[in-house]
């Protein structure tokens, strides 16, 4: 990923009201008792209040083919519904993003790459998929992860953060122990059996066959071999494969009975991608050229991607980055503002246009966009620089405001925000 692309959330991950005190639950999947200090109503909020910020900074939804969003929401929902916890507010997203990877937040919250589903070959592995991360909510993982690491003295102050108004702006603290690795977590060996073998069930219940989640390991395996730090390492960090498992899953798929795999069916949902395959190869090549500064190359390699796909924004983006890397601040802006008219849910064009125009001296404009983009995800670049300047119209206050949030966290902009703060209380400001 460049690195001048990323942008830092400063969101947080909230709960609403108290964590209870740890006390004893049953397990809706096993029906096992187990300690837990979170009830299930806070599951549902923590995933309400957590996955519209976690799409943001993974990406954002997949814009350019609306019908595959649809087709993936069907499919998991057929499978919520024979879940253990069919009550569950269950909602699927694809995400933009060409990792392969996938993931579920407590409440049933769950997110697909688009990169991941170019890895399967039919419905059935799709299934495996989903009812995997649907287990993982239902059997409460998450709320586990919480639970141990509360249990093991970790910090949970994090989740006490800003619970008013959307759940997420205003909580700028860095993510604690108890953050990204219990609400997303890295699971563990048992968890991963676990989900393994009742996301089977759920499969069979809805009607496919359950030999597609023996099939997706085995494709996992062999993938996983060798892959240390490429793009496809993410999935195996968070969903470690084996072969364990995959003997697991075969010995499980004879007890139950046999369904459907519908190989027709998810070829025509991902037709679309399988075609544009060729435009994301030659967005990946322009990365990698702009990584090594070939400003020119890369814009070699995004008139190709566009020349395919033209109403994918991230290749707009890109090309605004390719242009800005020239100096050729209009033409980045330009580019940028056909990535928000692709895409103009995603807060990321709106942020690099902000900062463009900010460089341009197009200050109003500037600060649109940087609060549009703010208003989407908070980030600690959107804060500093509508910070900036609010303190160059001598609105001291407003300043003060998003350079406080900004400083409560970490890196170059934290200590600039923080020196800012001290020159402003220096100047009776």
């Amino acid at each position: 990923m460049l690195k001048q692309l990323h942008f830092k959330p400063i969101w947080g991950l909230a709960v609403a009201g108290a964590l209870t005190a740890a006390g004893c639950a049953v397990n809706p999947v096993t029906g096992e008792k187990e300690l837990s200090i979170v009830s299930a109503a806070q599951e549902v909020q923590l995933g309400e209040q957590n996955y519209h910020p976690q799409i943001q900074s993974q990406g954002g939804r997949y814009h350019v083919d609306p019908d595959l969003q649809l087709y993936i929401n069907e499919v998991g929902q057929k499978l919520a519904r024979v879940s253990d916890r069919p009550g569950l507010p269950y909602k699927f997203t694809v995400l933009n993003n060409s990792v392969p990877n996938a993931w579920a937040l407590p409440g049933g919250k769950i997110a697909v790459n688009r990169g991941l589903l170019m890895y399967l070959q039919d419905e059935s592995q799709l299934a495996a998929v989903l009812a995997h991360e649907i287990v993982h909510a239902a059997a409460r993982h998450s709320a586990q992860q919480m639970t141990k690491t509360q249990l093991l003295g970790g910090t949970l102050a994090v989740l006490g953060a800003a619970t008013q108004g959307s759940g997420y702006e205003g909580a700028i603290s860095e993510f604690g122990q108890v953050g990204a690795s219990a609400i997303l977590a890295r699971y563990g060996r048992d968890d991963e059996l676990e989900s393994d073998k009742y996301g089977m069930q759920y499969m069979s219940r809805a009607g496919y066959d359950p030999y597609g989640a023996v099939e997706l390991q085995e494709t996992f395996v062999k993938l996983s071999q060798g892959r240390q730090s490429d793009p496809i390492s993410a999935l195996f960090a968070s969903h470690p494969p084996s072969q364990a498992r995959v003997n697991a899953n075969r010995e499980h798929a004879k007890s139950l009975s046999g369904g459907q795999r519908y190989r027709d069916r998810y070829q025509r949902a991902i037709a679309q991608l399988k075609k544009d395959t060729p435009a994301y190869k030659a967005a990946e090549e322009a990365i990698k050229l702009l990584n090594s500064k070939d400003s020119a190359g890369a814009l070699k390699q995004l008139d190709r991607a566009v020349a395919i796909q033209p109403d994918e924004a991230e290749f707009w983006e890109l090309r605004g980055y390719a242009w800005e890397m020239q100096k050729s601040y209009d033409n980045a802006a330009k580019s940028y503002g056909t990535a928000i008219a692709k895409n103009p849910d995603y807060f990321k064009p709106h942020a690099l246009r902000g900062l463009v125009r900010f460089e341009l001296g197009q200050h109003r404009e500037a600060e649109q966009d940087l609060l549009r983009s703010y208003q989407i995800l908070p980030t600690q670049t959107a804060a500093y620089y509508l910070g900036e300047l609010a303190y160059q119209r001598n609105d001291y206050s407003t300043a003060q405001k998003y350079f406080q949030q900004v400083a409560n966290g970490s890196g170059e902009l934290a200590d600039k925000a923080r020196s800012r703060i001290a020159q402003m209380a220096q100047a009776g400001q």
